[in-house]
């Protein structure tokens, strides 16, 4: 499989507010659930298919959004007009010792917001997570007709080879530098500060933190 090195301390283009009309990337909190939950319940069956790689009902896709808030990893997603329309997670590639230095990203844009650069916008900032929390590779899949994926992957400069009936690839990220862990840290109280000013006064968030999985010494 091609792999290629995702570019080193790249501008993330993420916006920084919450302005009416224009998409704000932040990471997800436990009191983004009710978000998450409504996320997952809007999407089309064509949408739903390729994030899960099968069809599925309303009662799954629930299922499923309860939990990713509290699986371990990281979840982002893209507000416009206060409204999630995409999500970005990453999460541990497997339990064993020669996957401790990999994690997978899966991307969700809901219909009628796409061909809008959020894809690009949330992958961008799942490899740098990946890359602060020292992992190397960050694998993605997708079925072999989603054609926005493997050009999005493309465009980073992997390339999605079919396996198995399922088209799968990897970035290879380099190494953390001060830069990027400064650029996160950033990111990271800006993101704690928007969604405590969007949040309900009855909610209270943690503070922010690194998500549980962390790389093992190679």
């Amino acid at each position: 499989m091609s792999l290629s090195t995702f570019s080193d301390d790249r501008p993330s283009g993420r916006p920084l507010g919450a302005m009416r009309g224009r998409p704000s990337l932040r990471r997800l909190w436990p009191s983004d659930g009710p978000a998450v939950h409504a996320f997952f319940l809007r999407l089309d069956s064509e949408t739903r298919a390729s994030r899960f790689m099968a069809a599925v009902g309303d009662r799954t896709a629930a299922a499923y959004a309860a939990q990713a808030m509290v699986a371990p990893g990281l979840i982002v997603g893209v507000f416009v007009d206060g409204t999630l329309r995409a999500i970005g997670e990453l999460r541990p590639f497997g339990p064993g010792q020669a996957d401790a230095r990999r994690a997978e990203a899966a991307l969700t844009v809901e219909r009628g917001f796409r061909r809008a650069g959020l894809g690009l916008k949330l992958l961008r900032r799942l490899a740098e997570a990946a890359r602060n929390r020292g992992l190397v590779e960050l694998r993605l899949r997708c079925l072999p007709h989603n054609v926005a994926m493997r050009r999005l992957v493309a465009g980073l400069g992997a390339e999605l080879r079919l396996s198995e009936g399922e088209s799968e690839g990897a970035i290879r990220l380099p190494q953390p530098t001060p830069l990027s862990l400064w650029r996160e840290g950033i990111e990271a109280a800006l993101d704690f500060n928007l969604a405590v000013v969007t949040m309900p006064r009855s909610r209270s968030l943690p503070l922010p933190r690194l998500p549980p999985f962390r790389a093992r010494a190679a």
